[in-house]
């Protein structure tokens, strides 16, 4: 699954979800159904960080050495 949505997008779903998840008044099949789409949101937002920490390793990489 690809998202193409922002990861700060992404990080509001999943305080949305995380949020109603432990207001614990949901309906089991709802529950599983949320938490399902968390986890799929989580495995996103830490390909989205990965990604980045790669892009500023590479800046850091290509950048002059101060002597």
């Amino acid at each position: 699954m690809e998202e193409k949505f922002s990861f700060e997008e992404n990080m509001a779903e999943l305080n949305k979800i995380v949020a109603e998840l432990e207001k614990g008044d949901i309906p089991l099949e709802k529950a599983v159904e949320l938490y399902g789409r968390g986890v799929e949101l989580s495995a996103v937002c830490k390909k989205q960080l990965s990604e980045a920490k790669i892009k500023i390793t590479e800046v850091d990489g290509n950048l002059p050495s101060e002597k």
